[in-house]
């Protein structure tokens, strides 16, 4: 009886310790994709401002999926309300380029002229990309 007994005991623990284990797999799982997801993010930050940049209008950090190609126009689309025409931003945010008042958003990227438009440039982790509402004379 008492053999009985103690084998019914070692089975139980046997089993109560191997769902643990089974459990624990489980919760080291989630952990390791709640990471992935986390690291498979980046930022890029988006400043708008005025007269180069003396008048901050707005600072933006966003994250943007590594990896994954996605460009500037795309998501100034998803966090803006923009005007654009022909893959060239004319407004963000009801601040619009004007032929009389002879202003249009100037774009930097990490210090640097944008040489294309926002639809053609495609965001890197980290780049900081700067609108300046400016003047063309």
């Amino acid at each position: 009886m008492k053999k009985l007994l103690f084998a019914l005991l070692s089975l139980g623990l046997l089993f109560g310790c191997s769902n643990d284990q089974s459990t624990n797999d489980k919760s080291n799982t989630k952990a390791s994709e709640t990471a992935n997801q986390e690291e498979s993010t980046e930022i890029v930050t988006v400043v708008t401002s005025k007269n180069n940049g003396e008048e901050i209008i707005e600072e933006k950090e966003i994250e943007i999926d590594a990896g994954k190609e996605v460009s500037l126009m795309d998501i100034m689309q998803e966090n803006f309300e923009i005007v654009e025409k022909d893959g060239f931003i004319s407004g963000i945010d009801g601040v619009e380029g004007s032929d009389t008042d002879k202003t249009f958003w100037h774009i930097a990227v990490n210090g640097e002229d944008l040489m294309v438009g926002a639809a053609d440039y495609k965001l890197e982790p980290g780049d900081k990309i700067e609108f300046d509402l400016q003047s063309w004379e």
